[in-house]
């Protein structure tokens, strides 16, 4: 006995009238349609995790490229400058998260260079220690970060930065910091007042890099922090930048930092820092799995048609069902386990096409490419030449589970009606 015939009479029938029929014309169209609505389906849930997991690639990048340069953790003096970044850096590399700590100094500056000026965040930093808490290393193109010594008045750019300002390594540029454009915790300004006049400095470029990120290569540029003392007027760090062990961990870290270190230090994580811009792509992630949501609703809600016809064409069997003792209960049943099973293949259908073109979106996204001779990245805007894409299981675990529950909602109204079919008037005419 073959394992159908042991389910209940609900299932077995159901499960008969989701196989295409072949018995009639009407039959068959009607497997026609309900095949059309498993392609749908099936379609639709494949656009929404193929959709869902480019969008979670190019967060994961971006992201990724903004923590290369961000720090997982700073610590800021509620008084405006870091007396002690030694004596700090020690308290906070006691934590078992912190792998690292560095001083930085940042300032508000214009970089000039033959009539051409642009602003630039300056940022002072001790070329040893940041190297453990950025990737600022990794990401240099030409020169050497290393060129950022004591004294030695040298500025690594941002590609961007530099190819603004029409500048190379070994080129000289002119550096305006206002002595009240010193950032830090708590608004810290240098001597001299917000109302000083900039005082220029010539620099030479030593390096160039690339993070990938446009905010920090068309802005940042490097200084030995020694050097960002001199020429901004401050005499010690503002705060440190810290890098943990697991970046996910630094809300939990800057909180934990809070209450067991000394002084009065404002700590803020990366989160905090690109607060709009992660609302920003969430809320769009949000947006986009509605909208496609709505086009797997289209293609469930087919069903509500399918099941209609199937109804409108079984009334004779549900007749007879009835007069051998089903009960409408039993009837509304059968046209849900066909409706469900419907919306079951097309998700399962859908989860499995899905996955797989996410997971091979390196290698199609190219062979498209090549077949129409078009790019749908390039490089120099979006800094990527290859579309990322980062399948997360929940997210296809949700699909396919709002797939089905529409599948289900779709059959309660059909299946409602098969149960009132009343026999008498169904044979009537047979």
């Amino acid at each position: 006995m073959s394992i159908t015939h042991k389910l209940p009479y609900e299932w077995q029938i159901g499960l008969r009238y989701t196989r295409a029929g072949k018995r009639s014309g009407r039959n068959s169209f009607i497997s026609f349609i309900s095949m059309a609505s498993v392609a749908g389906i099936a379609l639709g849930v494949a656009a929404l995790i193929v959709v869902l997991s480019v969008m979670n690639g190019f967060q994961k990048e971006v992201t990724n490229r903004m923590l290369s340069m961000l720090a997982h953790v700073e610590i800021f003096d509620a008084r405006g400058a870091l007396p002690d970044w030694r004596a700090t850096s020690q308290q906070a590399l006691r934590h078992p998260e912190v792998r690292a700590a560095a001083p930085f100094l940042d300032a508000q500056s214009m970089l000039l260079v033959d009539g051409v000026m642009k602003p630039a965040l300056l940022r002072g930093v001790e070329p040893a220690e940041e190297a453990k808490v950025s990737d600022v290393v990794r990401q240099m193109k030409e020169g050497s970060f290393d060129s950022l010594r004591p004294g030695s008045f040298n500025i690594v750019l941002g590609r961007a930065l530099a190819t603004s300002l029409g500048v190379g390594v070994g080129d000289r540029v002119s550096l305006l910091v206002a002595s009240g454009g010193i950032l830090g915790g708590a608004g810290a300004q240098g001597e001299g007042g917000p109302n000083a006049l900039p005082r220029p400095r010539a620099l030479t470029v030593s390096g160039i890099f690339e993070a990938g990120h446009f905010e920090f290569d068309s802005t940042l540029a490097l200084v030995n922090i020694a050097d960002a003392e001199a020429v901004t007027g401050a005499s010690m760090p503002v705060g440190l930048r810290l890098r943990l062990a697991d970046l996910q961990q630094a809300p939990r870290v800057a909180y934990e930092l809070q209450g067991s270190m000394a002084g009065e230090l404002i700590m803020r994580d990366w989160t905090k820092v690109n607060t709009v811009w992660f609302a920003a792509v969430q809320s769009q992630k949000n947006m986009m799995f509605i909208i496609l949501t709505m086009i797997v609703a289209v293609a469930a809600f087919n069903l509500v048609s399918t099941l209609v016809m199937t109804v409108k064409d079984k009334q004779a069997d549900i007749a007879i069902l009835r007069t051998l003792g089903a009960s409408p209960r039993g009837v509304m049943k059968i046209f849900m386990v066909q409706g469900t099973l419907v919306g079951m293949l097309g998700a399962l259908l859908g989860v499995g096409l899905g996955v797989l073109v996410a997971l091979n979106v390196d290698v199609i996204v190219p062979a498209i490419e090549r077949l129409l001779g078009v790019h749908f990245l390039s490089q120099e805007v979006y800094l990527i030449s290859e579309m990322p894409s980062e399948l997360r299981w929940n997210d296809v675990g949700w699909i396919g589970g709002v797939a089905v529950l529409l599948s289900f909602l779709a059959t309660i109204y059909p299946s409602w009606a098969a149960s009132r079919v009343k026999p008498a008037e169904a044979l009537r005419y047979e």
